[in-house]
């Protein structure tokens, strides 16, 4: 079937809402624009240089996400911490991340775990803080379980691992100063890595479960 002239654009830019929301959902999760923090639309319009509509629909992207609550009128509240929300996202990061870990395993060639390896070494690299490995460190978990993941597995581990993110960073961002931490970290992800190259789904689900445990302990002290 012909498609109608002028039904669709041509695509030359990234929109400046896709733009927007990507700058403001950076800043929320760098700690730059802080939790509890309430902004006016136009304020946050005024440090993008750019109008009110678009920094509107970016914002209620950011609402799904759960990293923004729209305010009656025209203001946003950064999204606080909060322990039961952090509990609620570890509940369900345990229940996805260790089911598909146990088919991936049996998927994951030699190549790309020898690949991975390498990266889990730079982890543990003692100039490198949790803001500097984040992103490839959230490319590091998905390789692991991409090759079992859904698309709409990895739309929801995606949102589930932004919401943590902002835990994360503040709490492993405290333990940075500490030397044996980065090590402890490139060990952690090592030995995980070792679980995957047994292809044994049990060991592989344990590793996971114990990865996030440690995780969710450490996000907690983002909360004291």
């Amino acid at each position: 079937m012909a498609t109608p002239r002028g039904a669709l654009q041509p695509i030359t830019s990234r929109s400046v809402v896709e733009q927007a929301t990507e700058e403001l959902r950076r800043a929320i999760l760098a700690g730059s624009l802080a939790p509890g923090g309430e902004y006016s639309l136009r304020e946050l319009a005024g440090m993008l240089d750019i109008s009110f509509i678009p920094i509107r629909e970016a914002l209620r992207s950011l609402e799904s996400e759960g990293l923004v609550v729209m305010r009656p009128g025209r203001s946003a509240i950064i999204a606080p911490l909060n322990l039961d929300d952090l509990h609620g996202i570890y509940r369900l990061r345990r229940a996805l991340e260790p089911e598909i870990a146990r088919r991936s395993c049996g998927l994951l060639t030699d190549e790309e775990l020898d690949r991975l390896d390498a990266q889990a070494a730079d982890f543990g690299a003692r100039d490198h803080g949790m803001a500097d490995i984040y992103d490839d460190h959230h490319a590091f978990h998905l390789a692991l379980l991409a090759p079992a993941a859904t698309v709409w597995d990895i739309r929801v581990l995606t949102t589930l691992w932004r919401a943590a993110e902002r835990y994360i960073r503040i709490g492993f961002g405290q333990l940075d100063p500490d030397p044996a931490e980065h090590e402890r970290r490139g060990k952690a992800h090592a030995d995980l890595l070792a679980a995957f190259r047994t292809r044994d789904a049990d060991t592989v689900a344990a590793a996971v479960e114990q990865h996030l445990a440690r995780n969710e302990k450490i996000a907690i002290s983002a909360l004291s």
